[in-house]
């Protein structure tokens, strides 16, 4: 089961790795905390302090076209929050 899907690299996570350690990713629905700890761990070489969790439902999106209104539905997901140790830290731009 491929429990990591992808990194999440935006402003606000920046901020929150450079204060915090913390480093966001897209982990699969039925991953719980405790693969997500050991799936980081052997991917990128670190030690996990924490990991959180949250499941983002899917958001109804409609959009006005010259053909009328077109209505369509974002993906759910899930995403996992990773503080890691005070010495480790993870570069996403290298690997």
């Amino acid at each position: 089961m491929n429990i990591i899907i992808k990194p999440i690299v935006t402003e606000k996570m920046t901020q929150k790795t450079e204060s915090l350690n913390d480093y966001g990713f897209v982990v699969s629905k039925k991953a719980n905390k405790i693969e997500i700890k050991k799936a980081v761990e052997e991917s990128y070489d670190v030690k996990v302090k924490s990991v959180r969790t949250m499941i983002y439902r899917g958001k109804e999106k409609s959009r006005f076209t010259k053909t009328g209104v077109i209505k369509g539905k974002t993906s759910s997901f899930k995403k996992a929050i990773v503080r890691l140790e005070k010495d480790n830290n993870i570069d996403f731009y290298n690997n």
